[in-house]
């Protein structure tokens, strides 16, 4: 891409990972969609499901096959608990994992909470020119992760470079 590329809007799909959120009090799924939005994206799906694998990976999946959707943003599920099963659920689905995400994410997340980071199971990867990022459930998590990390690598200006043209088909092999 050329030093003076325009912003390039994605179809971005939200899913909530969650036993207790509904749509009346899911605050880390309204940041990501808002969040979403304020950049310039479109809202292509919005669902909330219950912590279990096979919900988990049936909703996902169904977006990494739709050529409409290009971005999967995951919040929930991602940590030690007994129903945690996010990263489980996703995993098998990525074609690649970006492995940079979780580690950036999680050294972002060191200055705000300290070693309770080491909790978090931040996942991000490519499949069928999807990329899916899964976060934890707290909205702060989510500000983190959106801030610092996702919404520049979806922001196809960002230099040196994002994800814009491999979602978009645009990359060079």
């Amino acid at each position: 891409m050329s030093a003076n590329a325009e912003f390039v809007p994605l179809n971005i799909a939200v899913l909530t990972v969650s036993d207790t959120r509904g749509s009346h009090n899911d605050t880390s799924g309204d940041f990501l969609a808002q969040a979403s939005a304020d950049a310039g994206h479109k809202l292509a799906a919005r669902r909330i499901v219950p912590d279990d694998i096979y919900q988990i990976r049936a909703e996902v999946s169904a977006w990494i096959a739709d050529d409409a959707v290009q971005v999967v943003l995951v919040t929930g599920g991602t940590g030690f608990a007994g129903r945690d099963s996010t990263p489980e659920a996703v995993a098998p689905l990525l074609d690649k994992q970006i492995e940079g995400f979780g580690e950036v994410f999680r050294a972002l997340s060191l200055t705000e909470i300290g070693s309770s980071t080491i909790q978090s199971r931040a996942l991000g990867g490519m499949a069928n020119r999807t990329v899916v990022f899964c976060v934890p459930g707290s909205t702060g998590a989510c500000r983190t992760a959106w801030n610092g990390i996702i919404r520049e690598q979806l922001d196809s200006t960002h230099r040196p470079c994002n994800f814009v043209a491999v979602l978009t088909g645009t990359a060079s092999s």
